[in-house]
């Protein structure tokens, strides 16, 4: 056991998806494609006698990383910094959840190969019902395209070979667990229509053209993305929602082009790596 781990998860922003239900959380997840981010989280795993989870400085109850913990018996504290917020399309209870399980595993010394690690807080993640493919995304890193749903080994990844600058503006949070809970048929007909526009054209482009038409067809466009991505247009720039959240992203200078003052990151080379 040592004193503490740090992990770095990129955040990961989807573009479409379709979801496939499972008894078998490790089989249950997503199609779709999405773009990870240097911005990410950063997770520090500390043993503790009375376990929290702290996300910049505000203890928070996120049950992924408490069914991680549990999973590998590591009673800990969990401390996280990421500039990204929660609840807005980034990515972060999963995250949360894989960074938890890298991190822990080391203090722990619990002896788990990655792919191990990543089933675990995939599985989390869908117990929980706040997300079905960011996890298997934020291991792999770039801009993955999840072609079979699941976690690894069940699971199956592509990817777009490219690198971009992203933009991103946020406008609030939506639920995850709400919108997956509901009738999901109309969504995940979408999400295949774009899924198989970009197996056939796997570029930047094609990836932004296929969330955008995405979002319309399964009418998810809040007000405030559908006027972002109306501006974003008309100024010749590329961009679309993020899944799930009230957000908008965009390749280039896409927002800034457009009048907004964006944050501004890049998409991540690499999956989610022990510090």
């Amino acid at each position: 056991m040592t004193d503490e781990a740090t992990a770095f998860v990129p955040g990961h922003v989807t573009g479409f998806f379709s979801a496939h239900p499972d008894d078998d959380p490790t089989k249950a997840g997503s199609r779709g494609a999405g773009l990870t981010l240097t911005d990410g989280v950063e997770v520090t795993v500390r043993p503790a006698d009375d376990p929290a989870v702290v996300l910049d400085g505000d203890r928070i109850e996120i049950e992924p990383v408490t069914t991680v913990l549990e999973t590998l018996e590591a009673p800990a504290r969990v401390e996280a910094e990421s500039d990204l917020p929660l609840g807005a399309g980034f990515g972060v209870s999963g995250a949360l959840a894989l960074g938890t399980a890298l991190a822990a595993n080391r203090v722990f010394d619990r002896r788990l190969s990655e792919n191990e690690l990543v089933t675990i807080a995939h599985g989390a993640e869908v117990q929980a019902g706040t997300g079905l493919g960011d996890v298997v995304a934020q291991a792999r890193g770039g801009v993955p395209i999840r072609l079979e749903p699941g976690a690894p080994g069940h699971g199956k990844l592509d990817a777009v070979p490219a690198r971009a600058r992203v933009e991103y503006v946020s406008f609030g949070d939506l639920s995850t667990a709400e919108v997956l809970s509901g009738d999901t048929g109309t969504l995940s007909r979408a999400g295949k229509r774009a899924l198989s526009r970009v197996v056939r054209e796997p570029t930047l482009a094609s990836f932004v053209f296929a969330s955008r038409r995405f979002a319309r067809e399964a009418d998810l466009l809040t007000p405030a993305v559908g006027e972002a991505l109306a501006e974003v247009a008309a100024a010749d720039g590329q961009a679309s929602m993020a899944m799930l959240g009230d957000t908008v992203f965009a390749l280039g200078t896409g927002l800034s082009d457009a009048g907004y003052e964006p944050s501004v990151c890049s998409t991540h080379p690499a999956g989610a790596v022990l510090r």
